[in-house]
């Protein structure tokens, strides 16, 4: 690999993911200090994964019509097969870009397929974008652990949290390593006492859901965080299936 040379800030953001499930987090959670802008997170993220050290889920903020869209429109609605939803958000971004709420139209998977394919189809554009979560890639798993070296004068402040994390997950790569010595920073969620049942489990499911606004459509690694422990993978999986089968899931 050829060298990376990283700001002290975005080696932060990496080292911050390393205390993370999977090395995996909400955008707001990967914050390298908590004085650190939504702005200046965002510009270091987008900068890692340039450079494909990280990799993240997007969540589109804003749409806009194209003009294939408003000629779509324009055309009697009779001859043009389109459904409801669609002309619905085609009609809600016709004079200027919009969120995807302001479509009205519902439940927000059903919407984002919708948009997906109007998208595909050349008829609305992406006019804006935030990031979502974000997970270190198999090249930066590399880097940090063979090709990181720090250049430059001066000092690199890391707290104890971010340089424990850093040595645990290199002794997690030495063969045979069964080593865990990482530190809580006091934002991870609290550990649950062993849910009894698979309603349980819905109800943490649901909760999440709406804590996080994620509409029915909660990223699994949020539920491995708050759920491994108590419980292990295969208890969470087989618990899973057991929702899906019995439609309580998707």
């Amino acid at each position: 690999m050829e060298a990376i040379e990283l700001e002290v800030s975005q080696l932060k953001f990496l080292l911050k993911l390393l205390s993370k499930p999977d090395y995996r987090a909400l955008i707001t959670e990967a914050k390298p200090n908590s004085k650190t802008s939504a702005g200046e997170r965002d510009r270091i993220c987008q900068a890692l994964c340039d450079r494909n050290l990280i990799e993240s889920n997007q969540e589109i903020t804003k749409i806009q019509i194209t003009d294939a869209g408003k000629e779509l429109l324009n055309q009697d609605q009779a001859e043009v097969p389109m459904s409801t939803k669609e002309r619905k958000i085609l009609k809600a971004c016709e004079t200027e870009p919009t969120t995807p709420a302001k479509t009205n139209v519902k439940p927000a998977k059903t919407r984002k397929e919708i948009m997906d394919s109007l998208i595909e189809r050349g008829y609305i554009t992406v006019a804006e974008t935030k990031f979502k979560d974000v997970w270190i890639t198999e090249t930066g798993i590399k880097y940090l652990l063979t090709n990181y070296k720090p250049v430059g004068r001066g000092n690199i402040n890391l707290s104890k949290t971010m340089l424990a994390d850093y040595i645990d997950f290199l002794r997690k790569q030495l063969p045979n390593s069964t080593s865990t010595i990482s530190e809580s920073d006091g934002n991870s969620t609290p550990a649950l006492v062993n849910p009894h049942n698979n309603e349980e489990i819905l109800q943490i499911i649901k909760d999440l859901d709406q804590e996080l606004g994620t509409e029915n459509y909660l990223p699994l690694f949020h539920l491995r965080q708050k759920l491994q422990p108590p419980l292990s993978r295969e208890e969470l999986d087989k618990a899973l299936y057991s929702l899906q089968a019995e439609d309580k899931i998707d």
